[in-house]
């Protein structure tokens, strides 16, 4: 009914960037959150950062000042900026989209399928 399609993900060196890019499409009536979560090798999915479709954010502590999240409303679409890359943000980036879907008003709750992102020299 939704789905969500990721990229942007690859290998770069410390100190390099990447843009991850998640639209999402379907049976959508509203979206209200956009974010992104990331897991790690032997660690549990942590979110990474989340944007309400009223610019609201919120931000992991071991990325502020790094990432930046936003969001395209018109595409239902949401990036995140990454500079600064460091080892330890090695990881697979998941997108998270959160809303109602057209006609039942239901809510939903989708997952993309996973970008890796790799950090090293």
């Amino acid at each position: 009914q939704v789905q969500l399609v990721e990229s942007g993900g690859g290998l770069v060196q410390p100190g390099g960037s990447l843009r991850l890019s998640c639209a999402a499409s379907g049976s959508i009536f509203s979206i209200y959150t956009m974010g992104w979560y990331r897991q790690a090798p032997g660690k549990q999915r942590e979110l990474v950062a989340a944007m309400t479709s009223g610019g609201s954010t919120t931000q992991a502590n071991s990325v502020k000042g790094r990432f930046t999240i936003s969001r395209d409303n018109a595409k239902n679409t949401v990036y995140l900026q990454m500079n600064s890359l460091k080892p330890e943000d090695t990881a697979v980036y998941y997108c998270n989209v959160g809303g109602l879907l057209a006609g039942s008003l239901n809510r939903f709750g989708s997952w993309g399928q996973g970008t890796q992102v790799t950090v090293s020299s």
